[in-house]
């Protein structure tokens, strides 16, 4: 994995933090990626304008709308969390699916009562999703309790870039197959393994939505093998696709702006 390492050195040797609005509209994206996958009709420009404007699309569903203002603000709370260097714990997790399911969670009746997806609380009930059947209800404090400690002593441990990084891809795969939700388990899975790049200051991963598909088919076939390297080897592509996309973007940026660069007048000033 010394190309991904590469790539991630490169990509933090261009400083784009330093860049007005980049972490904000690197934020949006990833609010937009992960929204989509889950059902959004909203569109990356309507995603921005909805989160940096607060305008609202035309024709698209409300609930939406709300899908995506809720991620962004999990996304921010998880951010801020870093600071305090959070433990991951049941509560915690349970707190960024209340985050993300604050104004779309729905109230469900069980036999064992009420559960309010709200609130991020636990389900009560069996679920199933794209053909896949998860743990029973019963089973997920104690699978959840058990992810938690290994997380804290995996923390404990002195890691290398490539063991942080695939730490959060693994926090990803448990927690989105523990599916410990009536909701919203494939977006908190996936805010889970970005508070851990940022605890370890990485760059936060996307899963793009064009790539839904691969990415059900990855879930599917490590399960199936039993052995994360399928997951792996698809969110390492994710990742490499996304941080080349970024430094290709800005290097291209940097040569448009070159002095005596000819310009192709596309338009008055350009």
């Amino acid at each position: 994995m010394e190309g991904i390492l590469q790539i991630i050195n490169d990509y933090k040797a261009l400083n784009l933090h330093g860049v007005i609005d980049y972490d904000k509209f690197n934020q949006f994206s990833i609010v937009h990626h992960s929204t989509v996958i889950e059902g959004s009709a909203l569109t990356e420009n309507e995603t921005r304008l909805l989160l940096d404007e607060s305008l609202t699309p035309k024709g698209k569903p409300l609930v939406h709308s709300l899908m995506v203002k809720d991620h962004y603000k999990a996304l921010q709370f998880i951010l801020a969390e870093t600071k305090k260097r959070t433990p991951v714990s049941v509560t915690f997790i349970q707190q960024i699916n209340a985050e993300v399911m604050k104004n779309t969670g729905a109230v469900y009746n069980t036999p064992l009562g009420n559960i309010d997806a709200a609130k991020g609380e636990l389900r009560k009930g069996n679920v199933s999703a794209g053909g896949s059947y998860f743990i029973n209800y019963d089973k997920v404090p104690a699978y959840l309790a058990k992810m938690v400690t290994e997380i804290d002593k995996k923390m404990q441990l002195p890691l290398s870039e490539t063991e942080k990084i695939e730490l959060s891809f693994a926090v990803h795969f448990d927690l989105v197959t523990i599916h410990p939700f009536y909701d919203g388990n494939g977006r908190t899975s996936r805010l889970l393994m970005n508070y851990i790049q940022a605890l370890y200051n990485l760059p936060l991963a996307i899963v793009f939505k064009e790539d839904k598909s691969d990415y059900y088919t990855a879930l599917q076939e490590a399960r199936k093998q039993e052995s994360l390297q399928p997951f792996f080897s698809f969110m390492y592509g994710q990742y490499e696709k996304y941080l080349s996309a970024e430094i290709n973007t800005y290097n291209n940026a940097l040569n448009q702006e070159m002095p005596g660069k000819k310009s192709n007048g596309f338009s008055v000033f350009f």
